[in-house]
């Protein structure tokens, strides 16, 4: 096993360290939590992706009284966008990565470790590597108010779940899903609709 270590290999170190690690510095981790002050939010740490330069490039909207647990990924880089509407909660390990565009409403509730995303990654080209292949997208994905997905719940590209829906946990969504509906299943079918008691 090789044990030195070339000046060029340090650098290599270093450049993704900065990249991976960059929400970890204290000065950048200081920004991102007055970026979240001043929008009314909350994070915990850690938070992973490029959220300061998303933030304050107005690539990544955060609603007020949002809450982001531990371990919260979000990824969107370019010209990519992704809004997060008002009392929103992502649990622990939720990842929200938008080639384009993703859209989260008002008071919507994920659970442990689910993943939003409005594209896949390609793997069409027999020689190239995959990770090398880049990203396909069917279109935006768009989650509406109080959408409350379950544990490991994946939402993929191009579907909208509408509003006051209720998601299964460890679903995977491949189709729009009406308002009002609860779904389950691999993919996720709609098992019925939600019916409310008559007021007054």
């Amino acid at each position: 096993m090789a044990t030195d270590v070339s000046l060029a290999q340090l650098k290599l170190w270093g450049q993704k360290w900065r990249w991976y690690e960059r929400n970890s510095l204290p000065w950048n981790r200081a920004r991102i939590q007055w970026e979240f002050v001043r929008r009314e939010a909350f994070a915990r740490w850690p938070i992973h992706g490029d959220v300061l330069a998303a933030l304050r490039e107005g690539r990544l909207e955060v609603g007020r009284h949002t809450l982001f647990e531990p371990g919260v990924w979000l990824t969107a880089p370019g010209a990519a966008r992704i809004r997060i509407g008002a009392g929103t909660f992502l649990n622990m390990g939720v990842m929200v990565a938008a080639l384009q565009l993703v859209e989260i409403g008002e008071h919507c509730m994920f659970a442990n470790g689910c993943f939003i995303s409005d594209s896949s990654h390609r793997f069409d080209d027999p020689v190239a590597p995959v990770p090398w292949q880049g990203f396909t997208s069917k279109g935006p994905t768009r989650i509406e108010d109080n959408v409350w997905c379950g544990v490991h719940v994946v939402v993929t590209s191009g579907v909208t779940i509408g509003r006051r829906s209720v998601i299964g946990a460890n679903s995977v969504v491949t189709t729009d899903i009406p308002p009002y509906s609860i779904a389950a299943g691999v993919p996720a079918r709609v098992l019925r609709t939600i019916e409310y008691p008559a007021r007054g």
